[in-house]
């Protein structure tokens, strides 16, 4: 049975104000939460589950968990769940320590002002799945440690280094370094096969990338159209993006 305080601050962690004060997150998820102990990345603080998720993972757990395991009933879970469905187990995490960002001879991602967790979350898992190391998000893109961003990154939040800051200052501090922006029209993303360095960027699901970063281009990109849809999620649109760099 979880106290009264912990279930607070459990709940506290929902919200970024608290997550930066305590310099903690929370993960949801059986497969999340494997992969963030495994990972080695993250401190774990706490490991809240079920007896059976417990008993199921218990030789991998005591690899990689010190701690005590905290067993408790799927109702408490509910309460503490960031999620719409909670699942078997919720584990609170220590950030991890900034790495050192190498951006000559590799493709990194600029994402401005992505919105929505679930796309961030995706956007990270892909660029784990295409070897991408760093992605450099602007100051009011959804946060890293978001439930569902976490969540969404099935793991490979451990995996791939990011950095909140202002774009313009960024590219700025890297000019020698290309900048691809996906756009509506540009060039055919597939002309950029075999791409080894530049700074690949993703705007906002609405707005798009914004006026300043489209001046600095130095190539517009596009994935071609041939239906009738307006647009492509951001997620996918990287995804695509970046198999055509393969």
């Amino acid at each position: 049975m979880l106290s009264k305080s912990e279930v607070k601050y459990i709940q506290s962690l929902h919200h970024k104000k608290f997550r930066d004060e305590e310099g903690a997150f929370i993960a949801e998820g059986n497969k999340v939460v494997m992969e963030l102990l495994q990972s080695g990345q993250f401190v774990c603080e706490q490991l809240i589950g079920e007896q059976q998720w417990f008993q199921e993972n218990e030789v991998l757990i005591k690899k990689h968990f010190a701690g005590t395991f905290q067993e408790v009933k799927d109702f408490e879970l509910q309460k503490i769940s960031a999620l719409s469905t909670s699942s078997q187990t919720l584990a609170v995490f220590k950030k991890t320590q900034k790495k050192e960002i190498v951006v000559k001879g590799r493709i990194t991602l600029l994402l401005d002002t992505i919105q929505d967790p679930g796309n961030l979350g995706t956007i990270i898992r892909i660029a784990d799945w295409f070897g991408i190391a760093a992605i450099i998000c602007s100051a009011d893109t959804v946060d890293q440690y978001n439930p569902k961003v976490v969540q969404s990154t099935m793991g490979s939040l451990a995996r791939v280094n990011i950095l909140y800051t202002d774009l313009l200052k960024w590219t700025a501090a890297n000019a020698t370094i290309k900048i691809y922006t996906a756009a509506l029209h540009g060039k055919n993303v597939s002309e950029l096969k075999g791409l080894k360095e530049g700074f690949i960027v993703i705007g906002n699901e609405s707005k798009g990338i914004s006026a300043e970063l489209l001046q600095l281009a130095t190539e517009k990109i596009t994935i071609p159209k041939i239906g009738n849809a307006e647009s492509l999620n951001a997620a996918v649109a990287t995804g695509i993006i970046l198999s055509h760099l393969q």
